[in-house]
């Protein structure tokens, strides 16, 4: 028997599932509070519980345990794993350091389909979704790590910018956003949360509809079609207009800021005029609108290069001018490839060439 993750279960689901058991219901809290205060590793640990329901949670529930494959730390502490999870396939982690706290950066697919031309991550096709559990098991192992490392730190804000589009998991990515802000767990606050989707317009508006305040990034990277669709597919999909009917909606349904990143890719998508273009796209909306503009991490197997320093604050100029909220991301870890994709890339390339080497001897 397949066994489900402990993890992908919302307080309410493990209630049910207790009560379904004949169990009482007052043991779904004391599970949670092993599981997310005491962050035990087994159910043998949980020693307020009878064995027999410990044998049933056994039977029925795993840990969604990650092996560690690789472990790389910036000098600026940010640090990049490399786990492989039960079905040898590999995902990616970023914990990262702020002045406001601790911030992990978690996968939601083995692979991506959008298809990104500037994109570590969809260099390798979207094999499969990754289930609540083992998405709010990178959030354990992390805070356990903390927990080692780090005694009373904390995780305190989650980026879903990991590998894949986190709204084509939608129901798995909910089920994971609701078990790390509950508040007998975790309590990690909705607004302490971060999930970007490349534009995935019917997704959005959904989203505007859950009645959480979980904060909405767009990954957007240009100022009109042709650009975007150069550089992303899904706006073949979901062209800009589409796209932004959908965050007018998500922002008169919610009154809630949205956040447009935005790559500056030399040549592609860096010219002022282009900042000019955003600028007047996002004027409807200011109040609401708030860029990131990102300086590009370069990925061996795409053609692109970063924008040049003075471009970058060239775009950063004119949008300031046209009173649109924006800043220049401080970089994290870019001595370790902590561009989303890159790590796995590295380690897969190595995996493929030691495989060659063993072929020809």
């Amino acid at each position: 028997m397949t066994q489900e993750s402990i993890y992908g279960l919302t307080r309410d689901n493990l209630t049910e599932w207790l009560l379904s058991v004949g169990e009482k219901r007052f043991r779904a809290d004391q599970i949670w509070k092993w599981l997310y205060d005491q962050r035990v590793d087994t159910f043998a640990e949980m020693n307020n519980l009878p064995q027999s329901l410990i044998d049933r949670l056994n039977e029925h529930f795993s840990f969604s345990p990650l092996e560690i494959k690789i472990v790389q730390k910036a000098e600026d502490k940010t640090t990049k794993f490399l786990f492989q999870l039960s079905d040898q396939t590999m995902i990616e982690t970023v914990l990262m350091y702020h002045s406001y706290g601790t911030s992990v950066c978690v996968t939601t697919q083995i692979g991506c389909n959008i298809g990104c031309k500037f994109c570590a991550s969809g260099l390798i096709p979207k094999q499969r979704d990754l289930s609540a559990g083992e998405i709010v098991a990178q959030i354990m192992f992390i805070q356990k790590y903390l927990d080692r490392e780090e005694p009373g730190t904390k995780v305190s804000h989650i980026v879903v910018m990991g590998i894949g589009e986190p709204f084509d998991n939608y129901d798995n990515v909910m089920t994971f956003l609701r078990v790390v802000n509950d508040d007998k767990g975790l309590a990690i606050g909705a607004r302490h949360i971060t999930v970007s989707t490349s534009g995935l317009a019917p997704k959005i508006k959904e989203f505007a509809r859950e009645g959480i305040q979980v904060n909405l990034a767009v990954s957007l990277h240009a100022s009109n079609n042709e650009v975007r669709s150069s550089m992303m597919r899904i706006n073949n999909k979901y062209p800009m207009d589409e796209l932004f009917e959908a965050i007018y909606e998500y922002t008169s349904l919610t009154n809630r800021r949205v956040t447009f990143e935005h790559i500056l890719i030399d040549g592609v998508n860096d010219k002022p005029e282009h900042a000019q273009e955003l600028a007047d796209l996002l004027k409807p909306m200011r109040k609401l609108a708030y860029v990131n503009l990102i300086p590009y991490n370069p990925v061996v197997e795409n053609p692109y290069e970063r924008s040049k320093p003075e471009n970058i604050a060239k775009f950063f100029d004119i949008l300031m001018q046209n009173k649109i909220n924006c800043v220049v991301r401080k970089e994290h870890g870019t001595d370790i490839e902590a561009a989303c994709g890159q790590l796995r890339s590295q380690y897969l390339r190595k995996q493929r060439r030691k495989r060659a080497e063993a072929s020809e001897k």
